[in-house]
């Protein structure tokens, strides 16, 4: 499965920032494009495995799991 995220953009001074549209909080920055799109997916997955880490510790011992695929 591929996923696909929304980056956007902008130059500020020497560095680029980019933000995820759809992954609030992840956000990357770089002295290229391709530096800060290259940290911005990095920001998305600790975010993305967090939040799964998260969700699944409070889970009580009795709920069932099943695989969901999207795309």
């Amino acid at each position: 499965m591929r996923n696909e995220f929304t980056a956007v953009l902008e130059e500020e001074g020497p560095w680029r920032v980019a933000c995820c549209a759809e992954v609030p909080g992840a956000n990357g920055q770089g002295a290229t494009r391709d530096e800060c799109l290259a940290n911005l997916r990095q920001a998305i997955q600790l975010i993305l495995d967090h939040r799964r880490e998260e969700s699944l510790r409070v889970l009580p011992p009795e709920a069932r799991q099943e695989l969901v695929v999207v795309g």
